[in-house]
């Protein structure tokens, strides 16, 4: 049997407060193997996250890591702790008004503090959870889950084992503290001021040591595929220069052109062309062609050798990289001018429109794992590129894409002001 009872008369809690300690004289009944859950705002007041703010939004941008998405006042924000929630944790209920809570600096310590403080106090051997409120993605309304935990098999892992028709289960992981947090948060409420449940009868998840916490039920960055929100998804795109000998999966590739030619171009014209390089020898022979064009061209410019070598090395991340794609430029529809200068502005609206794809499949190529490195050399061999991946006349190459997983995290973006970049009128 599971059962569940809230801890009440704790009244409220103040700065330097010891959870604990108000646990304990709140007269709460606890045996070994309890699982005591805390709501994460006492643990915030009892740990001074209370801020005096006029403007909760600056509270906001404050805790947040990055922003996720933005919707109106709405905003979903990851913070320090690996979280990615709304507001970032930050709270204006149950707290004075003028004031927020942020959320513990560290919950899987505080839940430790309170597991301690109830051992020296109780001398019970109970596990601690933190619980906060979390919405979810595809899902109308909110839950508990568990922010820190302390003596608490946070996770179980069925991967590997088999269901009773013997079917092998490959990705089932139940975050078993969030359940308990969840089912913790039904006596303990919104508005019936009770911050605690203990929760008795699931002694065979507490742990004599502490556990990893409730981190170990922040998903990894590699492994989320949601990670990128309409906020930044733009900014998943990074020059990568260093790819890992792991193979690209052309489907991936594939889906990636499906949203580069969802790019705007003129005239409702599709100018875009993809030549996807997947064939090794195919792709050598295209490097080594494009190679000995620019040698000519350089010797033609009268550089020395020394120079025409260090040169050519620029063009080594398009011969480490597993993967190769070639933008080619299409004029199909393009309206004739019999004048010089609108016939130059009507290809220049082309060749935006192909940057408009080619960032596109930039992005999602990032969104999918895959780093890029977007490189100009085929457009000063158009000939030669043309040749040797046998393509029609009027397709016009705009560079090579390098394709790769990331040998290495990518370097930090340097900050930009986007007040340089932009002037009013």
């Amino acid at each position: 049997m599971i059962t569940i009872t809230g801890v009440a008369g704790i009244g409220e809690v103040r700065p330097g407060d010891d959870i604990a300690a108000l646990i304990a004289e709140a007269g709460a009944d606890l045996a070994d193997g309890d699982i005591v859950v805390v709501t994460s705002k006492i643990v915030s007041k009892a740990e001074g996250r209370i801020r005096r703010a006029t403007s909760r939004e600056d509270a906001i941008a404050e805790e947040t890591e990055r922003v996720v998405a933005r919707r109106g006042d709405t905003v979903i924000a990851q913070t320090r702790h690996g979280l990615v929630m709304a507001a970032a944790g930050v709270d204006a209920s149950n707290t004075e008004p003028g004031t927020v809570l942020l959320l513990p600096e560290d919950p899987d310590a505080s839940a430790r503090r309170i597991r301690a403080g109830l051992r020296d106090r109780l001398g019970v051997d109970v596990g601690v959870l933190v619980s906060d409120t979390f919405g979810r993605p595809w899902r109308v309304g909110l839950v508990d889950v568990a922010i820190g935990a302390a003596g608490v098999t946070p996770a179980e892992d069925f991967r590997g084992r088999s269901d009773p028709y013997g079917n092998p289960l490959s990705a089932t992981v139940t975050a078993l503290a969030d359940e308990v947090a969840a089912a913790a948060e039904l006596v303990k409420g919104k508005l019936a001021g009770v911050p605690v449940a203990v929760v008795r009868g699931l002694s065979a998840l507490v742990t004599a040591d502490d556990g990893p916490g409730a981190r170990a039920l922040v998903r990894p960055a590699d492994e989320d595929m949601f990670r990128w929100g309409s906020a930044d998804v733009l900014f998943a795109r990074r020059t990568i220069r260093r790819f890992s000998a792991e193979p690209v999966d052309g489907a991936v590739v594939r889906r990636a052109v499906a949203a580069a030619i969802a790019a705007p171009a003129p005239h409702h014209t599709t100018p875009w062309r993809f030549v996807l390089v997947e064939d090794a020898r195919t792709r050598t022979k295209l490097l080594d062609a494009m190679r000995e064009a620019w040698i000519a061209d350089l010797r033609g410019d009268g550089l020395p050798e020394e120079r025409i070598a260090r040169r050519i090395r620029r063009g080594d991340v398009l011969r480490n990289a597993p993967y190769l794609i070639v933008p080619c430029l299409v004029m199909d529809g393009s309206h004739d001018y019999p004048d010089e200068r609108r016939a130059t502005a009507e290809r220049e609206m082309f060749v935006v429109a192909m940057g408009a794809g080619v960032q596109n499949l930039l992005v999602q190529l990032a969104v999918h794992g895959l780093g890029s490195a977007w490189v100009s050399s085929t457009m000063f061999c158009r000939p030669v590129v043309r040749d040797v991946l046998d393509l029609p006349g009027d397709w016009d190459p705009m560079g090579a894409v390098a394709v790769g997983h990331p040998a290495e995290p990518p370097r930090e973006r340097p900050p930009r002001d986007p007040a340089d970049f932009y002037l009013t009128r």
